[in-house]
């Protein structure tokens, strides 16, 4: 059960997101504010959900974890870098 749900929110993390915030508290411990969570559900969804799991877990951002979260930006931008350069083919 656990993997399934991991595979869900690598999938959608916008929707995970949505969840999170709407039946839980996890956001609320990582992100003391709305204005965070809200910007990463816009911009950066699995970058959000990936710093809120470091800060739920008590987890440093060094190391491996700054690994963990530099290669969620860089999916993250990645997927919004395949937009632009498929608008400007065609």
């Amino acid at each position: 059960m656990p993997c399934l749900v991991l595979i869900v929110f690598l999938a959608f993390p916008r929707i995970a997101l949505v969840l999170l915030f709407l039946f839980s508290n996890y956001l609320q411990h990582a992100y003391h504010n709305l204005l965070l969570p809200l910007l990463g559900f816009l911009f950066l969804p699995l970058t959000t959900l990936a710093y809120a799991w470091m800060a739920n877990t008590g987890r440093p951002t060094t190391g491996v974890n700054l690994v963990i979260l530099v290669v969620a930006v860089v999916i993250d931008l990645g997927g919004l870098g395949h937009g632009v350069s498929r608008q400007r083919r065609d």
